[in-house]
């Protein structure tokens, strides 16, 4: 039975399955991004009953590349997304980084070692093939496509929340969790702050392999690190292609909008790169078609739920892509969310909810800052700084510097035992 489907219970107008005697809630999961369906596949291996409310009325996603880490690979395998993921993805088995002018400056070993510390793999995919692995967890009767959310408002006497649509249907949810992304609307019901623009943009796209020196075909991670920008890129769809990421700054003057679909000038990308080292220029040579997206972050959040909402990905927190950890935290926040969920009665939501934010502001904060902090440090200009920050990267590429990241656990035992009741 997929855990999803109603087992008998009547299908309301709202369109949620009703939990016997109301003993669960009713979650309603704004988003159905990465974030989205990790938590909705979440919730229904755990039984959990929920629907996904996705604003656009066709689910894709922009062709580029998303690096996953031990610590996310973890909990999609025990989603069962094992087969998808030695389909599609890659098994990274080295990260490399080297100056613009193809200096080496250090090395991070993965692959078999990775495996051995970590449980995990450390693994590169195109983001659609990881996008239609996480849909296949999805009952589809439960994913409502073609609904944006125009606000979501807590009934405090019903206990519940009431989400209106712009077709102007309204729904009503006893949990709503909002994965709808940086520009999100359920972020703006608990907090008025705005994205930030970075001053940076990133170049990126995908290049067949077939178009590249041999040397692409090659299962690494590649930076290179030069004066105003840096270099990325790495093999996704079984070794096909090669993702890249640009990484330059942009322009002065009104911030551009945060858009992945952003058709960017190859001429300007390889004005910039053309004449760095090795695969870089190869690379840029061979793109004929590119996307500029324009970064934006926004700080750290101290809370991102109340009794009855609550945030997770980039709706809660938005981060700069310098530490490769948006998709990872995101898959992490959904475990996490997905467990502290489980089993638990309307009545429990707000102490659920409150764990849950506890357990990740303090982590997703950390990597938020350290990755705005990588944009200070990644475009640094030949000279004394330059060679600091090489002695730094060198000191610190061991695998085991990656523990903090790599090793932590989540959608584990996440909510306390209950206190035991004194003898009357």
């Amino acid at each position: 039975m997929r855990l999803g489907r109603d087992s008998g219970a009547q299908r309301r107008a709202d369109g949620f399955g009703h939990a016997p005697d109301g003993e669960r809630p009713r979650v309603a999961v704004v988003g159905a991004g990465i974030g989205g369906l990790t938590l909705a596949g979440a919730m229904a291996a755990r039984g959990v009953p929920y629907v996904v409310y996705e604003q656009t009325r066709e689910l894709a996603e922009v062709g580029a590349g998303v690096q996953l880490s031990p610590n996310a690979i973890r909990p999609l395998l025990r989603l069962g997304l094992g087969p998808a993921l030695r389909e599609h993805a890659v098994r990274i088995e080295a990260m490399e980084v080297r100056g613009w002018n193809g200096r080496p400056i250090a090395r991070t070993p993965l692959g078999a070692e990775c495996e051995r510390m970590f449980a995990a793999p450390y693994l590169t995919i195109h983001r659609a093939h990881l996008h239609d692995a996480l849909l296949s967890l999805v009952d589809r009767e439960r994913l409502r496509l073609g609904e944006r959310l125009r606000s979501a408002e807590a009934l405090p006497e019903e206990g519940g929340v009431r989400l209106a649509f712009d077709d102007g249907s309204v729904r009503t949810a006893d949990v709503v969790v909002g994965a709808d992304g940086i520009h999100s609307t359920v972020r703006e019901t608990l907090n008025t702050d705005a994205p930030v623009f970075s001053g940076l943009g990133i170049y990126r796209g995908l290049v067949p392999v077939t178009a590249l020196p041999p040397a692409a075909r090659e299962r690494l991670v590649r930076l290179w690190l030069g004066p105003g920008g840096h270099f990325v890129c790495y093999p996704v769809a079984s070794g096909a292609y090669l993702s890249y990421a640009a990484t330059v700054p942009l322009a002065s003057g009104t911030p551009p909008r945060e858009s992945w679909s952003r058709p960017g000038d190859a001429e300007a990308l390889r004005g910039v790169f053309g004449a760095w080292s090795g695969l870089v220029a190869d690379v840029v040579a061979a793109v004929d078609a590119t996307h500029l997206w324009a970064l934006y972050d926004r700080p750290p959040l101290r809370a991102w739920s109340t009794d009855r909402i609550t945030l997770l990905g980039d709706a809660a927190h938005p981060m700069l892509p310098f530490m490769a950890q948006g998709a990872n935290q995101a898959i992490e926040d959904a475990m996490d969310l997905a467990a502290c969920l489980t089993g638990a009665g309307a009545e429990e939501m707000p102490a659920r909810l409150a764990r849950y934010e506890a357990m990740r502001i303090p982590r997703t904060a950390e990597i938020q800052r350290g990755s705005r902090g990588n944009a200070g440090i990644l475009h640094l200009a030949d000279g004394p700084a330059q060679r600091r920050r090489d002695a730094q990267m060198a000191v610190h590429a061991a695998l085991r510097d990656r523990t903090a990241l790599y090793a932590h656990e989540t959608g584990r035992s996440v909510v306390p035992a209950a206190e035991p009741v004194a003898a009357g």
